[in-house]
């Protein structure tokens, strides 16, 4: 009893027990109980103090009074909460970050998902978990799950062989954490001959499938339907289908116009840039529409003065582009000229999206230039670095080809030129479905490069260069390039390969001689810029 206040805490009341008297422990009670005495409260406290002043083995605080007491019991109130307090704010803190990682489509790491490679593997490998990975770096991979459907409300199938965990992000093996540079794409060299002084025409050359091929000029109101002219014209599913037959016939291929009571259409020109159009017998053309790219000039030191002289070099642009050329310091001569570019200033577009109106005159040089024999199609964020004359006797009459695109440099199926235009976000994606499941429908097949059947390298291209002779095929499949863009969406890519095997299986017995040469080759011949915006303005003078 002498150590019961030193061993309990300070709030437990002792009971009232009898206990033999210690002389000079204090005051006795005055009631007696069998020969021993009763304590009172005060006197047990007092008794346990002294007993505790004496041992060294319970060297506590000894209450003085109830403020002591009150203050600790205080301070037992406060560690019993923080005790309670701790463990709910640690169970919230890992709800919260339960909640993160779900939402932020990461997961915490288990059993064998970090490694570090080892010291005779690559220093840069490491096995994390994350939403990056490097395929050219994945080793030991199980890829049985290749056949699987990825995207089952496209059809969109793993035609690259990845594993499942792979595509849906959930793959191990990373390198660190740093963003990877973006690949570089170099050109490759092309055997292209030294001088113009060494072009000669094939005599033969222009032997390809012949037919006489007209277009539709004026659409009239059909009935008491609302009209409402359209620079595509209104092509129905049954005029579509027939169009895509070689044979003698008329066809939708822009350039519709309406009766005199409604609107022109669109893509209206200057009287004297038409009449030197009309003039052109090889064309190297180009726009920019909406101020989207700086004025690129050809590499005049890389073009002949015979081609300086003798092909006409056309750069389409609206108003606005031509007024922010001027603030540029660009500035066109007394002939329209700004370097090699003859500038001609297009009015009344005929899109409100200014890259449907760029297909224009990218497919419809048969139409601009109706005298041209030839045409070379470059984009605005590239720049002509070799002789005309040179890539056509290079693409189409080495090759004895009447068409020549380059494959696109990193895809070649559709399917998955569909997937990246929606990841990108380059255009309404309930348009892409509704075009590609037409396109589905109506006989559009995967890429397969391991069957020999397959007539392309590649169903995807590259469309920012196109050289082409003006024959009646090339004519033709450039306006059921163009009439697929006028009825879809302006992706172009997407309606290429659609467009290019219709066309063939339509016309068994007749060829279409479509080149498609390698992208490195593209680089070599024009030397690819950023859009507007992307990057600094280029030299003003080469």
């Amino acid at each position: 009893l002498p150590h019961f206040s030193s061993r309990c805490c300070p709030r437990a009341r002792p009971p009232f027990q009898s206990v033999t008297s210690v002389p000079g422990r204090g005051s006795a009670a005055k009631g007696v109980d069998g020969g021993n005495l009763v304590l009172t409260m005060a006197s047990y406290y007092r008794q346990a103090g002294d007993d505790r002043r004496s041992d060294h083995h319970y060297a506590l605080p000894v209450s003085s009074g109830p403020r002591t007491r009150r203050g600790r019991r205080l301070v037992w109130a406060i560690r019993r909460r923080w005790r309670r307090c701790s463990a709910s704010t640690l169970l919230l803190s890992l709800l919260l970050l339960l909640a993160y990682l779900s939402f932020s489509g990461g997961r915490l790491a288990s059993h064998g998902d970090l490694h570090v490679a080892n010291s005779n593997e690559d220093s840069d490998r490491l096995m994390m978990v994350g939403n990056t990975y490097v395929p050219t770096e994945v080793k030991n991979v199980d890829e049985k799950s290749h056949l699987r459907p990825v995207f089952p409300d496209l059809d969109l199938y793993n035609v690259k062989d990845l594993s499942t965990d792979r595509i849906q992000g959930k793959d191990s093996t990373f390198v660190r954490q740093h963003r990877s540079p973006p690949r570089r794409h170099l050109p490759c060299q092309i055997d292209l001959l030294e001088s113009v002084n060494h072009v000669v025409e094939p005599k033969d050359y222009l032997n390809f499938t012949q037919f006489s091929l007209e277009y539709i000029g004026e659409e009239n109101p059909r009935g008491q339907d609302i009209f409402e002219p359209r620079f595509g014209g209104h092509q129905t599913l049954e005029e579509r289908e027939k169009s895509f037959y070689a044979r003698n016939q008329t066809v939708h291929c822009g350039f519709v116009n309406s009766p005199k009571e409604f609107h022109n259409t669109g893509f209206d020109l200057y009287d004297k840039d038409r009449e030197y159009m009309h003039s052109c017998k090889v064309v190297v053309s180009s726009c920019i529409f909406g101020s989207s790219d700086f004025l690129r000039r050809p590499t005049s030191r890389k073009i002949s003065a015979y081609s300086k002289n003798h092909v006409c070099f056309i750069m389409f642009l609206d108003e606005l582009t031509l007024s922010q050329v001027a603030l540029e310091g660009n500035v066109p001569d007394h002939r329209g000229n700004i370097g090699l570019w003859r500038l001609i200033v297009v009015r009344n577009l005929p899109y409100t999206d200014m890259r449907k109106t760029g297909k224009v005159p990218k497919f419809l040089s048969h139409r601009l230039f109706p005298s041209a024999r030839y045409s070379i199609w470059i984009d605005s964020k590239m720049r002509l670095d070799a002789d005309p004359l040179l890539i056509l006797e290079y693409f189409l009459w080495r090759k004895k080809s009447e068409y020549a695109i380059s494959n696109h440099y990193d895809r070649y199926c559709v399917w998955e030129e569909v997937l990246q235009n929606k990841r990108l976000n380059k255009y309404n994606h309930t348009a892409i479905d509704e075009q590609f499941h037409f396109y589905q429908s109506d006989g559009l097949v995967k890429f397969d490069a391991s069957d020999r059947n397959t007539p392309l390298p590649s169903y995807v291209p590259e469309g920012s260069f196109i050289v082409r002779a003006h024959t009646p095929m090339s004519n033709l499949f450039s306006c059921l390039w163009f009439n697929e863009v006028n009825r879809f969406t302006s992706r172009d890519q997407l309606s290429f390969g659609y467009t290019f095997l219709k066309l063939r299986r339509t016309n068994t017995g007749k060829t279409f001689h479509l080149h498609m040469f390698k992208d490195c080759e593209r680089r070599k011949l024009a030397k690819l810029y950023h859009h507007r915006g992307e990057s600094h303005p280029p030299p003003r003078a080469l």
